[in-house]
């Protein structure tokens, strides 16, 4: 977002992170980029905190009109959109259904792959693999999505309760009854919980199945890949897509060609990437020098009127 938007005089961008929860590679890929345009907040709080501010700040129609507000994640459609392009192409060199492993944690990459597949696509299986921010897995488990709070782990991008996108998955599920749907997410947000009916979690099985992956997990498979590929290094997200892969295919779950997607650079994340192989990933020659970068960023407490403060500033 930052790389399409620095510059031009005619958007203002502000992105946000939670403050602390974000590799230092990640972090700084956002903070070192000098332009008049970029706005970095560090938000005192979780990535759910920060979308969940980013959505209130939507829902206020005349904020969202003063300030002319468009979302460059997977809030807007097209990024969404664009993912689909990625599943077509690889599909190009199958001539059978795949199946597709997703390391997710918003829940946004995985349904690009179901939009394609209710599309027509031949998309056999759509498995979500996610770190011990399990709330996907246990739902697809036991039919109840129940919030436990965030835990910190090796994959930060995943370390989320709420995924954004799931919502568009259950109207959907729901046959796109949209006051159901409403009912539903008011329900979850205030019970922190919500149980489907065995029927509709019968449906969702056709298409999603899940498998989590704990951080020793996640830097075992880390090694087992750069061991097995004679030096193939992978990041943590990339790994709990290849370890709920595996146990999948062990327990007979898939079968014929699997895919999964590779979601990060690994030397966004050095230090997991080294306390697993002993190795630290060298980083792309454009961002070399970025440890010697000067930071740019905003502080704000964990409050959407101080970011509507910040904003309006």
């Amino acid at each position: 977002a930052i790389e399409a938007c620095r510059g031009h005089d005619r958007i203002r961008l502000f992105v946000l992170h939670p403050y602390e929860r974000v590799s230092d590679v990640q972090r700084r890929q956002m903070t070192t980029v000098q332009a008049d345009n970029i706005h970095n907040i560090a938000i005192k709080g979780s990535f759910d905190d920060c979308q969940n501010m980013v959505k209130t700040l939507f829902a206020d129609k005349e904020f969202k009109a003063k300030h002319r507000l468009s979302a460059m994640n997977s809030i807007n459609w097209g990024r969404i959109n664009a993912q689909m392009v990625y599943y077509a192409h690889a599909l190009q060199s199958y001539n059978e259904p795949v199946s597709f492993v997703v390391p997710s944690g918003n829940f946004g990459n995985i349904f690009a792959g179901y939009a394609l597949k209710s599309m027509g696509f031949p998309i056999k299986k759509l498995v979500i693999a996610t770190n011990k921010n399990d709330i996907l897995t246990r739902f697809f488990e036991s039919g109840e999505m129940k919030m436990h709070g965030v835990h910190p782990s090796l994959s930060p991008s995943m370390d989320i309760q709420i995924s954004s996108n799931f919502e568009r998955y259950l109207f959907d599920l729901f046959e796109r009854d949209s006051k159901r749907l409403e009912q539903t997410m008011q329900s979850f947000k205030q019970n922190k919980s919500l149980k489907l009916e065995s029927d509709l979690m019968d449906k969702a099985r056709e298409t999603f199945s899940a498998g989590r992956c704990d951080d020793e997990q996640t830097l075992n498979t880390i090694k087992l890949i750069h061991d097995q590929t004679n030096g193939m290094i992978i990041d943590p997200h990339t790994a709990t897509g290849v370890h709920v892969a595996n146990q999948h295919i062990r327990d007979g779950k898939l079968d014929g060609p699997v895919i999964v997607l590779g979601t990060a650079h690994p030397a966004k994340f050095p230090d997991a990437v080294k306390k697993a192989i002993d190795i630290e990933p060298p980083l792309p020659k454009d961002l070399a020098d970025l440890y010697q970068r000067d930071e740019y960023y905003t502080v704000v407490e964990n409050d959407e009127s101080a970011l509507r403060q910040a904003i309006e500033r």
